[in-house]
């Protein structure tokens, strides 16, 4: 009994952790510094690869940063995973793709997509005067339609929302989108929203004079009036507080929205379209008032 007693203590000492990360892009990189220090005073051990290393033997806990790197531990690995900046879609739908029994023992997320509420007090905190919605979705992302329609609705605004079908189809549907709205809410879609296209995608909501609303701050520096987002860092502060609550209780905690976010604005865009916006600080205020009216 004695000698169990005692290895039992030696394990939770040390945590294994597996960080798995997409690539070596500086968002990634940015997570694993931040998580370092997030994880200075606690007693994990952290191993780091990219995707295409995943051996769970000997590892307590996988961490899988983006898209691929989930991908990849959802298939080889046999330790719980924990995925980090994906969206809630995507998370979803690569669950939905697995059969239970070639899931790993426990998966969950920390999405990098801000929940629907915050970025409905978002949009009236910045742009209260504007109440028409627009969207532009693939088919099959798994967008939570009916969430964001209920929010909607119980707020006065309206949604003009459309699929994309095709690559050919997207700026004439775009073109539908923007004429039946006062803004155009970007969603983290790869499809619609690919490197090769977001900049024409930003061009024709500018000649429309319709702000699009981003999804990071390099959406703000290309040319979106506003966003509001998770870091890096605070990505990695979230991840770091649930693997001190994995390794006192060995579970996951819920698939969970990030906890902080921080609010984008482009200046020169808001001029260039008389569009007034007031400072971060007011518009979190703001936005506070607001969530703390709905609770």
């Amino acid at each position: 009994g004695a000698i169990a007693l005692l290895a039992a203590a030696a394990r939770a000492e040390t945590l294994n952790v597996h960080l798995v990360l997409s690539g070596n892009n500086p968002p990634y990189q940015q997570f694993s510094v931040a998580l370092d220090k997030a994880l200075a005073a606690s007693k994990a051990n952290v191993a780091v690869s990219g995707p295409q290393f995943i051996n769970s033997i000997n590892t307590d806990l996988v961490v899988a940063v983006g898209m691929k790197a989930v991908e990849s531990a959802i298939a080889n690995s046999n330790a719980p995973v924990l995925g980090v900046m994906i969206p809630r879609a995507g998370y979803e739908a690569l669950l939905e793709k697995r059969p239970l029994q070639q899931r790993p023992v426990a998966a969950s997320a920390i999405y990098i997509d801000q929940p629907w509420d915050r970025q409905l007090d978002f949009i009236q905190a910045t742009l209260p005067g504007r109440r028409k919605i627009g969207l532009l979705y693939s088919p099959d992302t798994h967008l939570d339609f009916a969430g964001l329609r209920q929010n909607i609705a119980g707020r006065g605004l309206s949604l003009a929302a459309q699929p994309v079908r095709s690559a050919e189809t997207l700026f004439a549907t775009l073109d539908d989108v923007l004429g039946a709205s006062d803004l155009l809410l970007a969603v983290p879609d790869s499809a619609i929203y690919s490197s090769g296209n977001v900049r024409n995608i930003l061009l024709t909501s500018y000649r429309h004079k319709t702000p699009m609303i981003g999804i990071s701050q390099a959406y703000v520096n290309a040319g979106a009036l506003c966003a509001i987002f998770s870091t890096p860092e605070q990505l990695a502060v979230q991840t770091g507080e649930a693997i001190a609550s994995f390794a006192k209780n060995r579970r996951l905690p819920e698939p969970q929205y990030p906890e902080s976010f921080s609010i984008g604005l482009n200046e020169q865009v808001a001029h260039s379209l008389g569009i007034a916006l007031d400072s971060p600080e007011t518009i979190r205020r703001r936005m506070d008032k607001t969530g703390e009216g709905r609770r």
